[in-house]
């Protein structure tokens, strides 16, 4: 690194040497081992955290490292994915084109699917060599790229990438959050520097002078306090005073130190922390601001005036937008240009001119007038609308000064709330709040604003803010018809939050004052009829979603016409009718593709595993805008449907690690009792017990009947699997008082066992109860195996008829559900044993133990052996046979602790397969790619993919 005027190749690096040695090794560790790493520069602005990461880089890339290096910038903050530009575009051999770039920054919809995009770009570079990415200023990083840099290192810690960052101390640390969530998955390192000790600053000033550095000069030191960048300044600006022949006075430079204080404040930042559209820029280092003014003194008033409009754009700027603040055309300030690179100042990469540290350009800053700041970053606003920039680009200008009243202000940060809203929605929530605010409230224009701030709120799962805000706007009494148009806005919040009478008695409310445009009213009519969704006249809530459908067509207004079909979906599985819910959500997902996995699960429920198989196939080809954890959950009930335990719960871990990521909880208890009741039938008592409190603490953050429906059954499930049939049975009954819709959606393919335990319980009405509750959605679902099957075993357990039972399996036997299959002929078995007719019994139940075996139910395997053994059958002669002892004494090390998914993951690994890669070949995402992969390395107990392919190689072809 060379500055103007000498060599500085070691100014930042003095007193450094430890941290410098510990980085080295870390570049050498990643490399050697081939997994990733995690470093934080953590300090005070100026204190050669910067210096640092560039030095590591250059270490790194005479290592062989392919390197990216991105800087935050505080005026490009609020920009998606602005931050991590410069780490897949920099360097020799850029991750991405531009182009490309602007491609994943505009058309990707979903933040999942951008990080799994950039997940692979890295991952296939990591291939061929190992890969540095380095983010300075991380604490300025926009929404969008801390969100990747939370996901990114844990999801490619298996492949040799090092993630080195930079954070300044103060409120705003983002990198501290990417080292929390980043800690329990790769190896990470926390760098905090301080002041540079007397020695260390001594051999600085000589580096800088190029003499031995006398008492005035370590005098004048004093004032850096041992901040390293502020020492390097005060000395440039010896330098250049005694090669001009002037002298120096260390009291009139502490003075001005003292001066400059003053007169720095914040800089172009603010003192408030807290929403991302609040300046959190720390104070300039003392003196910096005297340092820079008598750096730029003798500059030209051109040169003068173009760094000053260069400041007021950020740390980064183009020439021509400079020129422009300036009034001048381009050509005019070549002489300007030139002559703020050679003072060391700007640097010039050919395309963007960039202040050589962001001190530099907040003590420039300091320097303009407070009165002129504000009008010229309105300027810079304009300028970056007018030459095509996105909207986002210049809102960090335009609040700066923006008042309420500032129309312009107004209509720039709802462009930008529209345009970040897919992607960044809390960023889009915090625009729009802000809009809010700016809007008196006797201007007509607040309800619109209003309106699309509660949408936005909404979509960032900030419901609670989207409800108060529409209840205040509610309360100026405005026209009739945006009173509607409100009431509808506020819809989905009032569903997140469960208050589906609320959502009844407002969308009512609306229709029955009239006044509302025909699209709004068919919105209001939806929300109603999913409201209604919830109660339990079913029937009256069908005939509103069929009127709601009518209108919906009628208006051609499809937000109305996508709530209306999935009204009726709701509805149609509310009402155990699973032919109509699948031809609700089929039309659905024709109308928006989003909603494929609800399409999926429609199939599922009319066991049309086959059709659901392909759907999900055609949903994992297509790069579509599905939502990626509905996505997954589907899968999962794809697995768990067919039998495979593991790659169902390989599924839901996964939904759930997305769901967490985005914060938008959906599935999260639900999730947690399949994962239950797969523990139990594995044998892991203790392992369901930590998904019962999983799901309690989940149900707490989202309390609707569903999901306190699933944790009684929940509750049930476990206390019953203890023995306490009695409060097994407690649960159940509490379960039935939710209502009954709810009480069916859970027991449908397990009210074998709800019945069982009212039997051990001697609650025979109970079982009775749920008995008839089967048969009656049998009769609704002539068609469905699983429907009929299971009311015929529900009759046969309630009423003991063999026969009956026998009928379940011979029904059973025709659908895709092995489990269920297998939980039917146990039945019968254990029946005909009961009954003396002992060789029957073993010709049902060995297939029943063979079944769980191979699905890997141990525990339900060893109970089915159990009863055979008692009936002398327990050798077995299926292919399964003697499975279940091998599964069950599985271990939980070394390959053979792995599961068959496992392990065909591990192979397509070691045979060079990426993620993406060998996602493909197993028609999954590569997030459950992941998901299995870092179970593999748990088991294996190794650090990356370079020890996995030993390991693979080693056993040769022992398999």
């Amino acid at each position: 690194m060379t500055g103007a005027g000498g060599s500085l190749s070691r100014r930042g690096l003095r007193g450094r040497e430890a941290e410098l040695a510990e980085l080295r090794t870390l570049v050498a560790s990643v490399a050697g081992h081939g997994s990733a790493a995690l470093a934080l520069l953590h300090g005070e602005a100026g204190i050669g955290k910067s210096t640092l990461l560039a030095e590591t880089v250059a270490l790194a890339e005479g290592a062989g490292y392919s390197t990216g290096i991105g800087r935050a910038d505080e005026l490009h903050r609020l920009v998606p994915l602005s931050s991590l530009a410069g780490c897949v575009l920099g360097g020799d051999r850029p991750l991405l084109s531009g182009d490309a770039f602007a491609d994943l920054a505009r058309h990707h919809d979903q933040r999942i699917r951008l990080v799994e995009r950039l997940a692979g770009m890295i991952e296939a570079r990591a291939v061929e060599t190992p890969v540095l990415l380095a983010l300075d200023d991380v604490q300025w990083a926009d929404p969008l790229s801390r969100f990747a840099l939370r996901q990114l290192p844990g999801r490619l810690r298996s492949s040799p990438v090092l993630w080195l960052l930079t954070c300044r101390t103060g409120p705003a640390a983002s990198g501290e959050e990417v080292l929390a969530a980043s800690r329990d998955q790769l190896p990470v390192t926390r760098f905090l520097l301080g002041p540079l000790s007397a020695t260390a600053v001594d051999r600085l000033a000589g580096d800088t002078l190029g003499t031995d550095v006398d008492e005035r000069t370590r005098t004048l030191l004093e004032g850096a306090g041992g901040n390293p960048f502020l020492a390097v300044e005060l000395l440039r600006g010896l330098r250049g005073r005694r090669r001009a022949g002037g002298t120096t006075d260390p009291d009139a430079e502490r003075t001005g130190v003292r001066n400059a204080d003053r007169g720095a404040g914040l800089g172009p930042g603010g003192q408030q922390a807290g929403s991302i559209l609040v300046d959190t820029a720390p104070s300039v280092p003392p003196g910096l601001v005297s340092g820079v003014r008598g750096r730029i003194g003798s500059l030209g008033p051109d040169t003068l005036d173009f760094l000053r409009m260069g400041a007021v754009l950020g740390r980064r700027f183009t020439f021509a937008d400079a020129a422009a603040l300036c009034r001048r055309p381009p050509a005019a300030l070549i002489t300007a240009l030139d002559e703020a690179v050679r003072t060391g100042l700007i640097d010039d990469d050919g395309e963007l001119l960039a202040f050589r540290h962001d001190l530099l350009r907040q003590a420039v800053y300091a320097d303009i007038p407070p009165s002129a700041r504000n009008a010229l970053h309105r300027a810079a606003a304009h300028r970056l609308v007018a030459s095509g920039h996105r909207p986002i680009d210049a809102v960090s200008h335009v609040l700066r000064g923006a008042e309420p009243g500032d129309e312009e202000a107004v209509a720039l940060l709802r462009r930008a709330a529209d345009d970040v809203l897919p992607v960044t929605p809390g960023l889009a929530a915090d625009l729009m709040t802000r809009a809010l605010e700016l809007v008196r409230p006797s201007e007509p224009a607040r309800f619109d604003v209003g309106e699309q701030a509660i949408v936005c709120l909404t979509r960032a799962g900030r419901n609670r803010e989207a409800l108060t805000t529409c209840d205040a706007l509610l309360a100026a009494q405005p026209a009739l018809a945006v009173f509607g148009r409100l009431q509808a806005a506020l819809g989905g919040a009032l569903w997140n939050l469960d208050l589906a009478e609320e959502l009844c008695r407002r969308a009512e409310a609306a229709l029955v004052v009239g006044g509302l445009p025909p699209e709004v009213g068919a919105r209001l009519s939806a929300l109603r009829a999913l409201a209604l969704s919830r109660g339990r006249d079913l029937e009256a809530a069908r005939s509103a979603g069929e009127d709601a459908l009518a209108a919906a067509i009628a208006t051609g207004d499809r937000p109305a016409h996508v709530q209306a079909l999935s009204a009726l979906g709701e509805i149609a599985l509310n009402a155990g009718d699973g032919a109509t819910a699948l031809a609700r959500f089929t039309a659905l997902s024709v109308v928006d593709a989003s909603f494929r996995p609800e399409e999926v699960v429609a199939h599922q429920h009319v066991d049309r595993f086959d059709s659901g198989e392909e759907l999900l196939r055609r949903a994992e080809e297509e790069a579509g805008s599905h939502r990626q954890a509905m996505l997954l959950w589907a899968q999962g009930q794809q697995h768990l449907g067919r039998g495979r335990l593991d790659d169902a719960e390989a599924h839901f871990v996964t939904m759930e690690d997305l769901e967490d990521a985005v914060r938008i909880p959906v599935q999260q208890v639900n999730s947690r009792v399949i994962r239950a009741w797969i523990a139990l039938l594995r044998g892991d008592r203790a392992g369901a017990g930590k998904q019962l409190v999983a799901a309690r603490e989940r149900l707490a953050v989202k309390p609707n009947p569903g999901n306190r429906a699933a944790v009684c059954f929940l509750e049930a499930l476990v206390t019953g699997h203890d023995g306490d049939a009695r409060s097994a049975v407690e649960a159940l009954r509490r379960l039935q008082e939710i209502g009954p819709f709810m009480r069916w959606r859970l027991l449908r393919t397990w009210v074998g066992t709800a019945i069982r335990t009212a039997l051990r319980a001697g609650d025979r009405a109970l079982a009775e109860d749920l008995a008839a509750q089967a048969a009656a959605h049998a009769e609704r679902n002539p068609e469905v195996p699983t429907a009929t099957g299971t009311a015929a075993l529900a009759a046969g357990l309630v009423s003991g008829d063999i026969a009956l039972l026998e009928r379940s399996v011979s029904l059973l036997a025709t659908g895709p559900r092995p489990l269920v299959l297998a939980s039917a002929r146990t039945d019968l078995g254990r029946a005909l044993l009961t009954a003396g007719r002992t060789a029957e019994a073993v010709t049902v139940l060995s297939p029943a133990r063979d079944a769980f075996a191979a699905s890997g139910a141990d525990a339900a395997a060893s109970g089915v052996r159990r009863l055979l053994d008692g009936a002398g059958g327990g050798s077995g002669t299926g292919a399964g046979a003697g499975r279940a002892d091998a599964v069950r004494d599985r271990p939980v090390q070394g390959w053979e602790a792995l599961t068959a998914s496992e392990r065909k993951v591990a192979r397509l690994i070691a045979a060079g397969h990426t993620n993406r890669s060998a996602a493909e070949v197993l028609v999954v995402s590569s997030h459950t790619v992941n998901t299995h992969l870092t179970s593999v390395f748990r088991k294996l107990s190794v650090r990356s993919r370079v020890q996995l392919t030993h390991v693979v190689l080693a056993r040769g072809d022992a398999e």
